[in-house]
């Protein structure tokens, strides 16, 4: 059986000491860009696998980081933009030999799993993703001092939990405003959760257009599924018939809009225009396919993860990163 290579290995294929190849190892920034690249090929061509246990030792690291979803599990797997999150941050970490460890927080069982795990020092930071006003779990990490970072701002703690997001409320304008310009009258709209930020910024970016036009009955409210928006749909139309518009706070409750208003006999955009919110590969297989507004998810992950790696590293205070929305016009509207 052949012996497994060791770090004295690569030293000797690399041409270099010991030392160095552990420093490349630590991702230590005092190595040549010679040294480094000569190290990482000797890796390769030596098949030398890094001993996570005996590096965490010397770095004081566990080498992963956990993401933490705040939601219930059905509502985890049925919305496509998580998947998109995911993917991007299990690459952009993997680039950094990290690795993602997922877990659930929507009830206190699962919350209290996430505490003790983090408490047990098994991850060197923490991902948040759609966390929720008032979610005691942030205190609690805030206590544990571990480097978190949030996909979208955390309520009430944007000044203590770095994020990155997209811009919400402009996005909300954007869809508005192209509402009003098609010569709609009477324009509704379907948000979020009231203790998201992106159920409380869309609301106002809506309303920052309409102005005293967007009157209460013209306004409900939605939890990111599909059938909140079927059934938030189904409550405008019973309260405002002659609504002519409903701009939905994202494409998975706008097809439930859709679905509603087709069992209702209503023509879209005909009789009622539909806007969405996302561009996730929802809007693109509605029918009509959903004109929307689409958020950067990708880059909005790319950004977080990076966020909290400066801050893993050590880095001082990060600041948020909001980036904009875009207009994407197809049938709907």
């Amino acid at each position: 059986m052949a012996k497994r290579p060791t770090i004295h290995d690569v030293a000797a294929a690399a041409g270099v000491s010991r030392g160095t190849v552990s420093r490349v190892l630590n991702d230590d920034r005092y190595v040549s860009p010679a040294a480094h690249a000569a190290v990482r090929r000797a890796i390769a061509e030596t098949g030398y696998i890094v001993n996570r246990n005996a590096r965490s030792l010397v770095t004081q690291r566990t080498g992963s980081v956990v993401m933490v979803l705040s939601e219930p599990h059905e509502k985890v797997f049925e919305d496509p933009n998580y998947s998109t999150t995911i993917r991007t941050a299990i690459r952009r970490l993997g680039e950094r030999d990290v690795s993602l460890v997922i877990m659930l927080a929507g009830d206190d069982g699962d919350r209290e799993r996430v505490v003790r795990y983090v408490r047990g020092g098994h991850a060197d930071g923490v991902l948040l993703m759609s966390t929720h006003a008032g979610d005691p779990l942030v205190d609690e990490l805030e206590s544990l001092r571990i480097p978190a970072v949030a996909c979208g701002a955390v309520i009430g703690k944007e000044n203590v939990i770095p994020y990155a997001a997209a811009d919400d409320r402009e996005g909300a304008r954007q869809m508005t405003r192209y509402m009003v310009e098609q010569g709609r009258r009477k324009i509704a709209t379907i948000t979020g959760p009231m203790d998201t930020p992106g159920g409380i910024q869309r609301l106002e970016g809506f309303a920052d257009v309409l102005g005293r036009k967007a009157s209460r009955k013209l306004i409900e409210h939605g939890d990111w599924t599909q059938l909140s928006g079927e059934s938030a749909m189904a409550r405008l139309l019973e309260r405002t018939p002659d609504l002519d518009a409903v701009f939905v706070a994202s494409d998975l409750m706008a097809a439930g809009a859709l679905s509603t208003l087709r069992a209702a006999g209503r023509r879209v955009p005909g009789d009622v225009a539909v806007g969405g919110f996302d561009d996730s590969s929802v809007a693109a297989t509605t029918h009509p396919p959903l004109t929307t507004i689409r958020q950067p998810l990708a880059d909005v992950a790319e950004e977080t993860v990076r966020l909290l790696l400066a801050l893993v590293d050590g880095g001082g205070p990060v600041d948020p990163v909001i980036l904009p929305t875009r207009l994407i016009v197809r049938e709907s509207a």
